[in-house]
């Protein structure tokens, strides 16, 4: 028997880095379902202009998913101006390409503290919200390089894998608390995020079908949220093998190359908003143009 969907209709939903990309594209999805959103950036005129575009009482409000304290106000603020939050979406995150030897110590920090840090605190502050309610979604964006690691993005694959290992450790926690955890892992993403980044074997998809999947799993509640749904299959077909056929078929779609043979003028605008993604650090925002989850 199929099971029932659940209505977003009122649900009220927070969303990290959600003045562009996936957060803006999952932003869209859930108002057209009858939710209402707050979108929180680090650039709040960005996120704000992003809100008046979607319309449906989208508010717009001032994040850096960095700063505990940051992340409890724009929860808080969000609470005070649309009700209880039922969802928390973290999706804010960054996606330097480099060799792991060449990273600057700058650049490991900025993703763990964004792709890592941003998520263990928004997972945390969410329970505390959802779980005295007996309901909700706390959505974790992470990555098919949560299952793998690419080289070309070591650090970013690293972050990838713990949020994927954190989701399934909190999912188990909150057994029978009515709250539900999704861990969202898209393949490339045609945002800014991947510029410059294509290999013929590996077909991106669009922000709209990660913000699809993640509305049709929050209707239908599931864990494991693969974009597309037939790489969660692959996946479920590869793990069994051995570790060198595993790597031999990755090579021979040249999955290994993904992250290496990228055409980095291409990249350098969002290597470079990247590069500036804390404040203190620089000019930026913690979603350097539109959102992108890689492989």
């Amino acid at each position: 028997m199929a099971k029932q969907r659940r209505s977003l209709s009122g649900k009220v939903v927070a969303i990290t880095g959600g003045a562009r990309g996936i957060g803006k594209a999952t932003a869209k999805a859930l108002i057209a379902k009858g939710s209402r959103v707050a979108i929180g950036d680090l650039q709040l005129e960005l996120a704000e202009r992003t809100a008046a575009e979607l319309g449906g009482g989208t508010i717009a409000l001032p994040l850096d998913v960095t700063d505990r304290s940051s992340f409890e106000r724009f929860l808080e603020e969000a609470e005070r101006q649309l009700g209880p939050v039922d969802a928390v979406i973290n999706n804010a995150g960054i996606m330097p390409v480099t060799p792991f030897e060449d990273e600057s110590p700058e650049s490991v920090r900025r993703q763990i503290d964004i792709n890592l840090h941003g998520v263990i605190t928004g997972t945390q502050l969410a329970i505390k919200r959802l779980r005295p309610r007996g309901s909700g979604y706390i959505v974790n964006i992470a990555s098919q390089a949560g299952k793998s690691g690419l080289p070309g993005i070591a650090t970013y694959s690293g972050t990838k894998h713990a949020v994927v290992g954190i989701s399934e450790a909190v999912r188990a926690e909150l057994r029978g608390s009515g709250v539900e955890v999704l861990c969202v892992m898209p393949t490339v993403v045609n945002t800014e995020l991947t510029s410059g980044v294509g290999q013929k074997w590996v077909k991106p998809v669009e922000a709209s079908d990660v913000a699809n999947e993640i509305v049709d799993a929050m209707e239908v509640p599931r864990f494991d949220v693969f974009v597309p749904r037939a790489n969660g299959v692959l996946y479920k077909l590869l793990s069994p093998l051995p570790r060198a056929w595993r790597e031999a078929i990755g090579r021979a779609m040249k999955v290994d190359k993904l992250m290496i043979e990228v055409d980095h003028g291409a990249r350098q605008a969002y290597e470079e908003r990247a590069a500036a993604s804390e404040p203190g650090v620089g000019e930026g925002e913690q979603t350097p143009e539109p959102q992108r989850d890689a492989a």
